[in-house]
């Protein structure tokens, strides 16, 4: 239940700026995704040999198959295109909390064009989906890969450029000294070349400070100013579309194992449980779909996290312990007048209720235990002297009191039980 809301959320946010749905195989070939995420994710596939002898995996993200799919069907979707896809991926990974083998990810992609409105627009509706799930305590953590490009080939390290990515992922979670000694160890960076990527990294302060810090340590690099300009941009952007200050962070610490990425990048921490990582993260792919189509098709997006996000919001008490997408129960009393608990359930239902008739003619006590487990908001019952006068008693079982309500007033009276609690749990 509580999946599913987030779902409906997410797909309203999605459809407000004119993204539409999508589907892609959950089986691709093994060709298809290897190579595309890093050694971690082609260590973490579930691949395997079909009947038909075909080397086939699952898809452990949604952007892959994306990029498939759009070098696929350019010619009829048109470009620029943007998507929407809610659906399951699989990693090997070990399972811990807010980590999953197989979980759902909802994303969100601009195809055909190198804009930077896109890379904006993907900051805002990042925002915009958490806004609309109930977040007010979060920050958006934004970096630009140009910036980290243009360091590494001032430093002449470009070659090495996969290697130093995959070291500074691990930077939240094993620290500076750890990611420094596997620049030197592993990817065969010099001390001093280690440490000068690390001060990149360790910038810190008011956005405007960071920026001025950037201008001076990639001076001459063509890409690294270039992406200093798209992040100056982003920012001004955003204040002026009325995004607070507080929710954005410019971050240069952050890098996005995945290899893919071109430009921007986005981490999203939620406040009061920054230890479950990120729960929307994505960025700029100007170079993916090359190995699929001679078409330049750049691309631009974000996945929210939802089993991740999910988890958080469990621990936060933010879902309702509801087991039910129905408000309202029928309670029944008599078999024999089972028509006219379906005739009145039918009547709530078209007048935009949820609700269900209790299947069998049970102790009153059984049926309103069945309600409160299931945690509807109201039971609605009626025996032989109910059905006489026509009358129906109605109990919020929020508030736990009960009123005798004529037949035509019954909806009404409902609707305004419904919004009362509606208003209760805002």
């Amino acid at each position: 239940m509580a999946r599913e809301q987030l779902i409906q959320k997410a797909r309203d946010v999605f459809r407000s700026y004119g993204f539409s749905p999508i589907d892609t195989p959950a089986l691709e070939y093994s060709e298809i995704l290897l190579g595309k995420g890093g050694e971690e994710s082609d260590k973490q596939l579930f691949r395997f040999t079909d009947q038909g002898n075909r080397d086939v995996a699952m898809r452990f993200d949604l952007t892959v198959p994306l990029a498939r799919f759009a070098a696929q069907h350019v010619q009829e979707i048109g470009i620029p295109f943007k998507r929407y896809h809610i659906a399951t991926v699989w990693r090997g990974e070990n399972p811990q909390k807010g980590r999953y083998r197989e979980f759902i990810q909802c994303d969100f992609d601009t195809i055909g064009t190198e804009s930077n409105v896109s890379d904006i627009e993907t900051l805002l509706v990042t925002h915009d989906l958490m806004q609309n799930l109930g977040f007010s305590r979060f920050r958006i953590c934004v970096n630009n890969r140009l910036v980290l490009n243009g360091l590494l080939e001032k430093l002449g390290l470009t070659e090495q450029s996969a290697g130093i990515l995959r070291a500074l992922d691990k930077l939240s979670k094993v620290g500076p000294d750890a990611v420094r000694q596997e620049m030197i160890e592993r990817v065969r960076t010099t001390a001093e070349q280690a440490s000068s990527v690390l001060k990149l990294t360790e910038l810190a302060g008011e956005t405007d400070h960071i920026f001025s810090e950037l201008e001076t340590l990639l001076a001459g690099s063509e890409q690294g100013m270039n992406g200093i300009s798209q992040l100056r941009e982003m920012f001004a952007a955003s204040r002026t579309a009325g995004i607070a200050a507080n929710r954005i962070k410019l971050d240069v610490s952050i890098a996005r194992g995945l290899n893919y990425y071109t430009g921007s990048v986005y981490e999203t921490y939620l406040d009061e449980l920054p230890g479950i990582g990120s729960v929307c993260s994505g960025g700029r792919y100007d170079n993916l779909a090359e190995l699929f189509t001679s078409k330049k098709l750049p691309g631009v997006g974000a996945s929210l996290g939802l089993d991740r996000l999910l988890t958080a919001m469990e621990e936060l008490g933010m879902v309702e312990k509801s087991s039910t997408p129905a408000q309202v129960l029928v309670t029944q009393f008599d078999a024999g007048k089972i028509g006219e608990y379906f005739r009145i359930v039918r009547e709530m239902q078209r007048a935009g209720i949820a609700s269900e008739v209790y299947p069998d003619a049970r102790p009153i006590g059984k049926q309103l235990r069945y309600a409160n487990r299931k945690r509807f908001q109201v039971a609605v019952i009626a025996g032989d002297q109910e059905f006489s006068t026509g009358t129906w008693q109605v109990k919020d079982l929020i508030q736990g009191t009960q009123t005798e309500v004529s037949e035509p007033r019954l909806i009404d009276h409902i609707h305004g039980i419904l919004k009362s609690a509606d208003k209760s749990q805002v």
